[in-house]
């Protein structure tokens, strides 16, 4: 015991990585449909290993947490300022409703089983999982009038009591409800639903499961032999290339020649030509235009590349697409052809009477030679979807980080944004800015996912190895009954608001109300267990909404219910 505690206290970091390990094995364990999941099982194997006694600089568990609140905020910052809409006002309203039936359950429980002001406070803050109850608590107690100094410092050793010993359910609470059971209750499949919504928020566009993959190719590939009643008999490449905006058309084979790639070629009966581009332009092309369809040669190999090119160049502005090509093409015979268009981070459709406006996203395929030629016309490519931009990375954690540190007051009462805050809001505006302006701040999802995972697990980690041993000692030292008032100071809220929220409010999609639920908490262990569930980014709306509001509103629960309880005990 000795060794290994004397091995963590040289490196704790090989404690969390065994944490970590341990956790996300334990995680994977199912009993029925329940299954543990990673965040849990590393909150409750960080317990365990703590008990070898695991230190961290106070700073560690920030910064995990704001590597991944901001990767969350940035993948989740299109949506969350698409959503704002009435409906949003009662997303807002139950965070609310969560606040105030935590506030509530803790001064009920306190009455009933005559707690003091400190075990109350400690109570609210373990149970609700909002360590700021503490602070706020704290300074509420200091200021008591007609108590001695030792009756003040026993209710802020009451206080810590309280926390260490409700703080572990406080955190798994929100996972199990979460996750296992209103799901289970509700009869919900969360990856599923979050699939849909997904769907929703995308405009239609569905998001793949895991193992799936689309069966719908957008690019195709058709071969035609020209005939004698072929409309295209005797024109050139370039006559026929001349009007299409999102097709490729190119001879491929002639009769005992070798075919030229040029132009100017005019077709004959007997050659072979082949049309490349999106499948509707392509099949919306009359077959009698080239003659009839014959199968694409054995051997032939087409390479083509595709570019997102950024729209940047004043010249072109405001004209259209054609307009576009034909001065592109300008003394030229070859062509590409339009893949994807993008505006606003929103598909449009292609046609050749499209304006081209700045910032738009326009995918060419075609061969290099040719995108070099058009892209001086375009603006510059967009950053490589492998590449992540640190100076825009490092800015905005710098200033989420800086953001947190700002405080103010309200009814006199301290109450600070904090790292996760200031790092979220962030992380929100800059994935929307990078939505609408692709050129600034790639944050690539293989990148940002790592981010968010990595942080989430360390950060989750250190909770359970700091909290283990205080909790655990204090449920020795303490019996019980803290432990099972906490859960119940964890639990009621929850499924109060839930109700309140789904029938009275009318949040009835299931990822959003479970969103809430963690958000009007702020529980942030019970939010990265949902993420995980989930599989994408779409609780994160509701999450942040709730949030934002629950961070206060929690936080200013420390005095009232210093001030109630006091109020109840001198009556």
């Amino acid at each position: 015991m000795d060794i290994v505690h004397q091995l963590f206290s040289v490196s704790p970091f090989i404690a969390l990585f065994i944490t970590l390990s341990l956790g996300y094995l334990v995680g994977k364990i199912t009993i029925g449909r329940f299954v543990l999941g990673g965040v849990a099982g590393t909150l409750l194997i960080g317990v365990i290993i703590g008990q070898f006694g695991v230190s961290f600089d106070p700073g560690m568990k920030s910064l995990f947490f704001a590597l991944f609140i901001y990767a969350v905020g940035y993948q989740g910052g299109a949506h969350f300022f698409n959503a704002f809409n009435v409906k949003t006002i009662n997303i807002l309203l139950s965070a609310v409703v969560m606040t105030v039936t935590g506030l509530v359950c803790v001064i009920a429980v306190a009455w009933l089983f005559d707690l003091d002001q400190g075990t109350a406070a400690g109570l609210a803050a373990g149970g609700l999982s909002q360590s700021a109850i503490i602070g706020t608590a704290g300074d509420a107690i200091s200021q008591l009038d007609g108590l001695t100094t030792e009756a003040k410092q026993l209710m802020q050793t009451h206080m810590a009591v309280g926390y260490a010993v409700t703080y572990v359910f406080g955190a798994l609470g929100p996972i199990f409800m979460v996750t296992w059971i209103i799901p289970a209750f509700m009869k919900w499949d969360i990856r599923a639903e979050a699939i849909k919504l997904a769907g929703k928020v995308s405009n239609g566009k569905a998001e793949l499961a895991p193992g799936e993959v689309n069966a719908v190719i957008n690019l195709v590939s058709r071969a035609y032999e020209v005939n004698s009643k072929s409309i295209a008999l005797g024109k050139s490449l370039d006559e026929i290339n001349k009007p299409t905006i999102d097709v490729r058309i190119e001879l491929i084979e002639r009769v005992g020649k070798v075919p030229v790639s040029d132009g100017r070629q005019r077709l004959e009966k007997g050659d072979v030509i082949i049309i490349t581009g999106h499948q509707d332009a392509v099949y919306q092309l009359e077959d009698n235009i080239f003659g009839s369809e014959v199968a694409i040669p054995e051997g032939f190999v087409g390479i083509e590349e595709t570019r997102q090119l950024i729209a940047s160049h004043r010249q072109f502005i405001g004209q259209s697409l054609q307009q576009i090509k034909d001065f592109s093409n300008e003394g030229t015979y070859r062509g590409i052809y339009i893949t994807d268009y993008l505006r606003e981070g929103t598909p449009v459709e292609v046609s050749p009477h499209l304006i081209f406006k700045k910032n738009d996203v326009i995918a060419l395929t075609g061969s290099a030679e040719d995108i070099n030629r058009v892209e001086k016309n375009i603006g510059k490519r967009l950053d490589s979807a492998l590449t992540t931009d640190f100076f825009i990375f490092g800015l905005g954690m710098s200033l989420g980080l800086f953001i947190g540190l700002i405080n103010f007051s309200i009814a006199g009462t301290p109450v600070s944004i904090g790292t996760g805050p200031g790092c979220l809001i962030v992380g929100l505006v800059l994935g929307w800015l990078r939505h609408h302006h692709f050129n600034i701040g790639a944050f690539p999802m293989v990148a940002s996912n790592f981010i968010r995972d990595f942080g989430l697990a360390m950060f989750v980690g250190i909770v359970g190895l700091e909290a283990g041993p205080q909790a655990l000692a204090s449920i020795k030292a303490h019996g019980t009954s803290l432990l099972f008032l906490g859960a119940t100071v964890t639990l009621i809220p929850q499924i109060l608001s839930f109700f309140f929220s789904y029938y009275v409010l009318n949040i009835k999609n299931p990822i959003e109300a479970l969103g809430c639920i963690v958000g009007g908490r702020s529980a942030n262990p019970g939010f990265a267990a949902l993420m995980e569930k989930a599989g994408n980014a779409t609780p994160v709306f509701s999450f942040t909404a709730t949030y934002a509001v629950s961070t206060i509103l929690l936080t200013l629960l420390g005095p009232i219910i210093v001030a109630v309880i006091t109020v109840n005990a001198t009556m």
